[in-house]
């Protein structure tokens, strides 16, 4: 278990439309030797996603990312000199349908190498697929509990349910009212005043080109239901000087930097408690030089907190250059802690139901309520 390390940013006064607040994340520097680019494919984003030489799944693939680190070669920026690596980076198109019959569709690797030192990979795929292939295998042990299709197949099939980005309520208006801030490379999305998701990329200029995208990701069902059933979020009050005397502009001008820093100090403490306060395993995707794509997974506590499973690019130092998180729903979060717990009992259900501190039946009728009944024998 490791944590985040998101150093090298700082934060920008919120801003809220509806139950949306968006806190812009700014760097200090842009991040050297990386850029990453946008890869829009034809179609309606449907897509089949290769997961081994038996293994694929259909599922909804709006754009690809492509990280390029060719900048490390001779100090120059990624791509200079050279045909970039941005395809097709404009958003959207107000004339392409919306309604007709998904297209035949071509297969997609999570990550792929493409020429040069460039790397395509699918953006929360890869966090998805680590969540869904949370002990896939299903019981390593034939103990007779278990019925026959898991220990032949174990949890296939599985899916999840998510939310592409237009239908959070707020979500496009906000990003497309509210200004993008000078250096920013990311944004923390709250719903409700709920984490929703972070994103956080190398460069501004990569920012500026996928700052609209954000619409076209997935969000968790308990996101959606937030924007649609909550309450607007209030604003952040703009209180300059208080009971002091502003006697002139720069007296002015110093009591608008010490709210900006009480404004990210409030939000960065809101921010840190979420992801950075939380350890998480890692897996790692791809080595590219001194980068290195991740994916990682959260402990699956039942502390009641929000938790998420994400990917992300860091140098040799472990500093993020890339960030892309995804919020898991309560229910969600009960599958992930169940089948950690059994798996760490050895698939074994009396010591797994030991562990959570229940009885064996309750852990049955636990499993069974979490929509696992396939791995059980039906005379349980």
């Amino acid at each position: 278990m490791n944590r985040l390390e998101l150093t090298g940013f700082t934060t920008r006064p919120s801003q809220v439309w509806g139950g949306v607040r968006l806190v812009p994340l700014v760097r200090e520097a842009p991040v050297e030797g990386l850029r990453l680019h946008r890869e829009v494919y034809d179609g309606l984003g449907a897509g089949v996603v290769e997961l081994g030489p038996r293994g694929h799944y259909i599922s909804y693939i709006p754009h690809g990312l492509v990280a390029d680190w060719s900048g490390e070669k001779d100090g120059r920026a990624p791509g200079a000199g050279r045909p970039s690596a941005a395809y097709g980076t404009q958003f959207g198109g107000g004339d392409v349908p919306r309604a007709v019959p998904l297209p035949p569709v071509p297969h997609h690797r999570m990550a792929k190498r493409r020429s040069g030192d460039r790397l395509r990979f699918l953006p929360l795929h890869l966090a998805l697929e680590g969540y869904l292939a949370l002990h896939f295998g299903g019981p390593s042990t034939a103990w007779e509990e278990w019925s026959r299709s898991a220990l032949r197949d174990g949890l296939s099939p599985r899916a999840e349910d998510a939310y592409l980005g237009r239908s959070v309520r707020g979500l496009g208006d906000a990003l497309r009212i509210f200004e993008i801030h000078p250096g920013q490379c990311g944004v923390m999305v709250y719903v409700s005043d709920a984490l929703a998701a972070a994103f956080a990329v190398p460069h501004p200029d990569d920012y500026r080109l996928l700052h609209a995208s954000l619409v076209e990701d997935l969000y968790g069902e308990l996101v959606h239901q937030y924007a649609l059933y909550g309450a607007p979020v209030a604003g952040t009050p703009v209180r300059i000087g208080g009971e002091e005397h502003i006697r002139d502009l720069g007296e002015l001008r110093a009591a608008a930097r010490a709210q900006e820093r009480a404004w990210a100090e409030a939000h960065g403490t809101l921010f840190a408690r979420e992801l950075l306060d939380t350890s998480y395993a890692f897996d790692r995707v791809y080595r590219m030089k001194s980068f290195t794509l991740w994916r990682f997974l959260p402990p699956f506590v039942r502390d009641g907190g929000g938790q998420h499973i994400g990917e992300t690019i860091t140098d040799h130092k472990g500093r993020v250059a890339y960030l892309k998180t995804f919020r898991l729903s309560d229910a969600q979060i009960r599958r992930g802690h169940l089948l950690r717990t059994v798996a760490g009992a050895g698939w074994e259900l009396d010591r797994a139901a030991a562990a959570l501190g229940s009885s064996r039946e309750e852990l049955v009728r636990r499993m069974r309520a979490a929509g696992f009944s396939a791995l059980l024998r039906s005379s349980l």
